[in-house]
C-alpha cells in the first residue's frame, strides 16, 4: 500500500494516497468479484426514510438548508438521544448536522487540536482517523485492541496519554473489529478523560447495529456529558451510506468550536436527505431492532462460511464487519492475500493491516463486510471454499 510521494502534497499528508477501500473496490469491479471489502449495503433501508427524502425533493427543499441543519432533523436527533440514552440536548445549541460522520470527525479534530497535539485512539482504527489527525497537524498515539477478544491493556491506555494530549477518539461499536466497548471499559476511559482534562470524540455510527451486549454512549458516564462530542450518522442504520448525513451532540461551546470549522468545509449538504433521516429517527424501536436482527443473521451466515473455509473468525458484537485470521489457511500476509483473492476465488475483502500502526499485529487479519444480501453472502461463502488448503 506504499505509494510514491507527491511533490505537491504537504509532508504531513504523504502516505495518504488511494485508500485501501478504493483499491479493493476497483479490483472487485475489474474482476467481477463479490465485494465484501467496502462497507456499504446492497439493499435500501426503510421505505419511510426514502419516501420522506423523495417528498422533500418534490416539495422544493432543494436549496441550502440552515447551516446547523434543518430544525426537523435537529429536533429528531435530540429526541433520539433522550429516548435511547436519557441524554438531553438542546436542538438549537447542542446539535450540529454534518456531511456524514467523517466530516464531523475531521471538523472536531481540526477545531480542537493544535499542531503538535496528541490524539489517543485505539488500533486497529478506521483509516480516516489517521488522515484527519494528520490534517490537524496532531500526532496519534494508539492503544492496541488485542486478538482474540479485542481487549486492551488499561496501563497502556494510561501511558498513551501525555501532557500534549488534547483528545481521546473512541469508536464504539468499533470498525473494523466489531467490538462493543463494555461499561467497565467505558468507565475507565471516562475516568482518564476527567483526570487528564481531555475532550472525548466518540464515533457511534453503528449504535443501532449491536448484536451482543448493548451500546452505551461514553457521554452517559460520570463527568463526560460536558466533555464529549458524540458523533453519529443515518447512513449505517438506514442503509443510506451515500446520503452522508451525520451529526454531533455536545455542549454549546464544543458545538460552536466544531461549527466554526465545519462551515468552511462543506458549509451544508443533503437538504432533502436530512428530512429522510429525520423521519428515520422517528421510527419505532421495533424497526431499529428488526434492522439489527437482519444484520445479525448476515453476520452469522458469513462467519459460518469463513470458518468452513478455514479462517479463524474473530468475535464481532456489532457493525457491518467480521474480521478473520488467515494463518489457518497457511497465510501470513493479509495485503497479498486480499490482492490474490479475486483470482483465487472471486471474492474481495480488505486487509486489516491498513488500520494498524503495528504492522506485525495487523498482517494476518482480514476484514469482511457482512452488510450484503443473504444470497450474496451464501455465494461468497461457497467461493471461499476454494481457498481451503
Amino acid at each position: 500500500m506504499t505509494e510514491p510521494e507527491s511533490p505537491y502534497l504537504v509532508e504531513r499528508m504523504q502516505g495518504f494516497g488511494t485508500t485501501i477501500f478504493a483499491e479493493m473496490s476497483a479490483l472487485a469491479v475489474a474482476t467481477g468479484s463479490i465485494n465484501l471489502g467496502q462497507g456499504f449495503p446492497d439493499e435500501d433501508g426503510p421505505a419511510e426514510v426514502l419516501d420522506a427524502a423523495i417528498a422533500a425533493i418534490r416539495d422544493g427543499h432543494n436549496q441550502y438548508p440552515p447551516g446547523i441543519g434543518i430544525p426537523a432533523l435537529r429536533h429528531a436527533i435530540a429526541a433520539h438521544q433522550a429516548k435511547w440514552y436519557s441524554l438531553v440536548y438542546d436542538p438549537d445549541t447542542e446539535v450540529l448536522v454534518t456531511a456524514g460522520a467523517t466530516e464531523a470527525i475531521a471538523a472536531s479534530l481540526l477545531a480542537l487540536c493544535e499542531p503538535g497535539s496528541d490524539v489517543v485512539t485505539f488500533e486497529p482504527y478506521y483509516d480516516s482517523y489517521a488522515a484527519c489527525i494528520a490534517l490537524a497537524g496532531a500526532q496519534r498515539r494508539v492503544v492496541q485492541l488485542r486478538t482474540p477478544d479485542w481487549s486492551f491493556d488499561a496501563a497502556a491506555l494510561e501511558r498513551a496519554i501525555t501532557p500534549a494530549t488534547r483528545v481521546l477518539l473512541l469508536n464504539s461499536p468499533h470498525n473494523p473489529t466489531g467490538k462493543v466497548f463494555s461499561v467497565e471499559e467505558l468507565e475507565l476511559i471516562a475516568q482518564l478523560c476527567v483526570e487528564h482534562d481531555l475532550v472525548a470524540i466518540t464515533d457511534e455510527v453503528y449504535e443501532h447495529l449491536v448484536f451482543d451486549g448493548r451500546h452505551v454512549p461514553l457521554a452517559t458516564m460520570p463527568g463526560m456529558r460536558e466533555r464529549t462530542i458524540t458523533i453519529s450518522s443515518g447512513g449505517k442504520t438506514f442503509s443510506c451510506t451515500g446520503w452522508k448525513i451525520g451529526w454531533i451532540c455536545a455542549p454549546p461551546d464544543l458545538v460552536n468550536a466544531v461549527k466554526t470549522v465545519k462551515q468552511f468545509l462543506t458549509y451544508v449538504n443533503g437538504g432533502p436527505f436530512q428530512f429522510g433521516v429525520a423521519a428515520g429517527l422517528d421510527l419505532p424501536g421495533s424497526t431499529f431492532r428488526r434492522l439489527a436482527a437482519a444484520l445479525e443473521e448476515k453476520r452469522d451466515r458469513l462467519s459460518a462460511g469463513l470458518a468452513a473455509a478455514g479462517f479463524t473468525v474473530l468475535p464481532s458484537a456489532g457493525t457491518y464487519f467480521v474480521s478473520a485470521d488467515i494463518r489457518g489457511l497457511g497465510e501470513t500476509d493479509g495485503l497479498a492475500f486480499c490482492r490474490s483473492m479475486p483470482a483465487r476465488c472471486g471474492v474481495v475483502a480488505v486487509p486489516s493491516v491498513a488500520f494498524y500502526d503495528d504492522k506485525d499485529a495487523g498482517n494476518p487479519l482480514v476484514r469482511f463486510a457482512c452488510c450484503k444480501r443473504l444470497d450474496v453472502i451464501d455465494e461468497a461463502a461457497d467461493r471461499l471454499q476454494k481457498l481451503t488448503p
